[in-house]
């Protein structure tokens, strides 16, 4: 039997001719071109029909052997049956189909990972202070041990864990412990930790209509049923009929400042969501992701600690106040849920960043969180206004603007005649990043409007940028 095609060009390079071999071999006897039961020539043979050592041919075959494609007695090496019969070599391979979940995913908006005017959501990372950040990560460097190279303690680096704390209960009042505080790899691992310990599947989520894409993700994952509740100008607005026909178990909200529209949750909202929640027996999950960007005037206060007992669980970020390729978040949760939670988050996520952790510690430890903010408010307060006087100057009936109490971006309701996803294709022709509101919702809502992030954008290129959103829409 000749085989001397098993070694026919083309050849690839950087190949052993003994792997090469091997691969064409078992290749063959899997397809079915070599049938079960053929008899290879002997090692001696195949080497000098082949022009190559014999050493080679005894390693294809051994390997083989093992692998119990070939079988070898005192008649010589032949092909074994396998189980598996060969694939016809025309057929379209019949791959298994994704788990039902898979189809729960939402596409990334557009322009999600881009940057300029007007991406919302996007902060000023040219701002930010890297000799101070590189500071914290040389004496994290310097000081590290063999532990901070392997994954997380449960719940995180204590260091940053007892820095949060601190910085917790000084800007927001909260009363807790540093065991309280759980380290996430961002919000999103932070919500889907949530949701797994929080709730069952099956269990009702309710989510802001308009919302976060990227939530709803996390809870339909995790086999939750969605059940969207209208925003309106104070915050989330469920009716007496969502409480009694859809009882939440989990209520995942934006008080501070809700995404997208704006909106701050009212403190009558706040409390008739707390009594609620209670009656229903189920949990209010705090997304505050931006609130540290806030405007003037006192804060309403968070809902996590406004009502002794609560069912409340806060989570924060800092991807929008430090930059978000850190991938760092937290979690505050009830002191009887802390064991639950810290473990939790050592078996499903097994995080890491433990030099990252206590540089992030020493960070806020010495004080260049809070001033990096303070500056960091200041620039976005000014390109707001920036933003809002380019807008201003736009000639023809005036457009409502929404928004702006805190975060990074401005909402820009449109006339029904413009219609905000179209709009968005126009932009991107002229090199503006803007995202169509009607994208963040459920149905039976509609809305027509579009989201312009200006924490990017420095003041002095607004106008221009304003200009070219202007002719997006005058097409």
């Amino acid at each position: 039997m000749k085989l001397n095609w098993l070694l026919a060009p083309p050849l690839p390079e950087g190949v052993p001719v003994q792997r090469l071999l091997y691969q064409r071999l078992r290749s063959a006897i899997v397809d079915g071109r070599l049938a079960a039961g053929t008899r290879l020539p002997g090692s001696r043979q195949l080497a000098s029909e082949l022009g190559i050592a014999r050493n080679t041919v005894l390693f294809a075959y051994e390997q083989l052997g093992a692998e119990g494609c070939l079988l070898a007695d005192r008649q010589g090496t032949r092909v074994a049956p396998l189980a598996v019969a060969p694939a016809e070599p025309s057929a379209v391979p019949a791959w298994p189909p994704l788990a039902r979940r898979a189809a729960l995913a939402e596409s990334p908006l557009p322009g999600a990972a881009e940057l300029g005017a007007f991406a919302p959501g996007v902060p000023d990372v040219a701002n930010f202070p890297f000799r101070a950040w590189r500071g914290c990560l040389d004496r994290a460097w310097r000081a590290a041990r063999p532990r901070h190279l392997g994954y997380a303690a449960p719940g995180g680096e204590p260091e940053l864990r007892e820095a949060l704390a601190g910085y917790l209960a000084t800007v927001r009042g909260f009363r807790l412990r540093p065991e309280q505080v759980i380290v996430t790899a961002g919000t999103q691992a932070a919500l889907d930790l949530c949701a797994r310990l929080l709730a069952d599947s099956g269990d009702t989520a309710w989510v802001e209509n308009p919302g976060y894409p990227a939530a709803r993700t996390a809870l339909a994952m995790a086999g939750l049923h969605l059940h969207p509740v209208p925003v309106d100008g104070e915050g989330l607005a469920p009716t007496a009929a969502d409480w009694q026909a859809h009882p939440p178990r989990l209520v995942m909200v934006c008080p501070a400042h809700q995404y997208p529209s704006g909106e701050v949750l009212s403190l009558p909202r706040r409390l008739a969501l707390i009594d609620g929640i209670r009656h229903s027996g189920g949990w209010l999950i705090e997304d505050d992701y931006d609130s540290e960007f806030a405007g003037g005037g006192p804060a309403l206060p968070a809902l996590y600690g406004l009502q002794p007992g609560a069912p409340v669980v806060y989570t924060g970020t800092f991807s929008k106040t430090l930059y978000p390729g850190l991938r760092l978040g937290y979690l505050v949760v009830p002191e009887a849920l802390a064991p639950a939670f810290a473990a939790a988050s050592a078996s499903l996520a097994r995080s890491g960043q433990g030099i990252d952790q206590v540089a992030l510690a020493d960070f806020i430890r010495r004080g260049h969180y809070t001033a990096h903010l303070r500056r960091m408010r200041r620039l976005y307060q000014a390109r707001q206004r920036a933003l809002r006087e380019a807008l201003a100057r736009w000639p023809g009936p005036e457009l409502a603007i929404r928004g702006g109490a805190a975060g990074l971006h401005l909402v820009l309701h449109l006339p029904d005649s413009l219609a905000d996803t179209e709009v968005v294709a126009a932009a991107a022709e002229r090199g503006v990043v803007v995202r169509a509101l009607s994208r963040y919702t459920l149905a039976p809502m509609r809305c027509n409007a579009l989201l312009l992030g200006y924490g990017a954008v420095p003041e002095a290129q607004m106008p221009a940028a304003v200009r070219r959103l202007r002719g997006a829409m005058e097409r």
